[in-house]
């Protein structure tokens, strides 16, 4: 069987080692490149320890790119846009993991992102690239905008129940908690050690540009919003999204519980958690480390018709390389979950 020619642009992030490891196990996969700016000719294990003798592999140059079959672009945001024509004579098909390609208008884009798109032509051939919403798009798609970790793990908690417009739409409120790796590889202030460990910082309550992304697959109209917060905790992998919905009309937990069977019931990477007892009755990012899994759950406000909804991912997984994989494998026919199959430690 002839493997699919791939490289990744932008190797050198916990992103691109990520999307490098999971690549690396891939039996329908020869990896041809891995390029970064900085590192062109070191070994890909000198960013990537964990991968000694597991790859010979050393970085390349963007000028040293060749032609290919499928690019995975993992850079920073707004390179992705500025070099598109060069990417575009090197491989037939794209899936990159910015988010440069995540919004369909060109207005929400510079709403968001504060500054023109290079390309707003392409913005509506990308595909975004949840599967689970997206699925049979991407089996013929040349090109996926992976989405963002945090509007991943919002928008599977909410779309089953706002695709039936269960939901009052303007008064739904969330709060995301993530780890320091959703920060990126270069260090900053607020990524040194001293001030990182064991905090609980607020950094985004406002004004978040992962929102964009969250109203656009919700289909919510410009009347209406989502009202996003971000927090910053003292881990390093994980994102736990708590959602406070409130119900137009009373429903029972049972009757919540088949909406969402319903919507995620045959789906590989989404689990419905809801445990009567022990330590673990709700979504928890702990055991999701070094997995493609979104864990979901939800507890009914008996005292008004406020519903809570919880979700958990691994940010480097299901809200980055994992995902971009799995929509890899839906756009090349190969089973969804090869190459992701690993369930994740415990305990860590």
């Amino acid at each position: 069987m002839r493997k699919v020619r791939v490289s990744i642009v932008g190797g050198s992030g916990y992103t691109g080692g990520e999307l490098l490891r999971l690549l690396l196990f891939h039996p329908g996969v020869q990896i041809q490149q891995v390029t970064s700016e900085r590192h062109a000719g070191k070994p890909v294990s000198r960013l990537h320890p964990n991968l000694r003798k597991i790859t010979r592999l050393s970085f390349c140059s963007l000028e040293q790119l060749e032609a290919c079959d499928v690019l995975f672009l993992c850079l920073p945001h707004g390179q992705s846009m500025h070099h598109l024509p060069q990417f575009l004579e090197k491989a037939e098909r794209i899936i990159d993991l910015s988010g440069d390609f995540r919004l369909n208008d060109p207005q929400a884009y510079r709403t968001w992102y504060g500054q023109e798109h290079n390309h707003p032509e392409w913005l509506s051939r990308f595909v975004y690239g949840i599967p689970e919403l997206h699925r049979e798009r991407m089996r013929s798609a040349r090109f996926i905008s992976s989405a963002g970790c945090n509007a991943t793990a919002v928008i599977l908690a909410l779309y089953p129940l706002f695709r039936q417009q269960l939901v009052e739409t303007d008064i739904t409120v969330v709060e995301v908690k993530g780890g320091s790796s959703e920060g990126g590889q270069t260090p900053s202030a607020a990524s040194h050690h001293p001030e990182r460990n064991d905090v609980v910082r607020s950094y985004k309550p406002t004004g978040h540009r992962h929102i964009g992304e969250i109203e656009q697959e919700l289909g919510l109209s410009p009347n209406h919003r989502i009202h996003f917060s971000a927090t910053a905790l003292g881990i390093v992998r994980g994102i736990l999204a708590t959602c406070h919905l409130f119900l137009k009309e009373p429903l029972e937990e049972k009757e919540i519980w088949q909406i969402y069977r319903q919507a995620y019931g045959q789906e590989p990477f989404i689990r419905i958690v809801k445990e009567r007892r022990g330590i673990y009755r709700y979504p928890e990012p702990k055991i999701l480390i070094g997995s493609n899994f979104c864990d979901i759950g939800f507890e009914k406000d008996n005292r008004s018709h406020r519903l809570v909804v919880m979700s958990a991912i691994d940010n480097l997984m299901k809200g980055a390389a994992g995902q971009a994989v799995q929509a890899f494998n839906i756009m090349c026919g190969f089973d969804e979950t090869t190459a992701l199959e690993f369930p994740g430690l415990h305990p860590v």
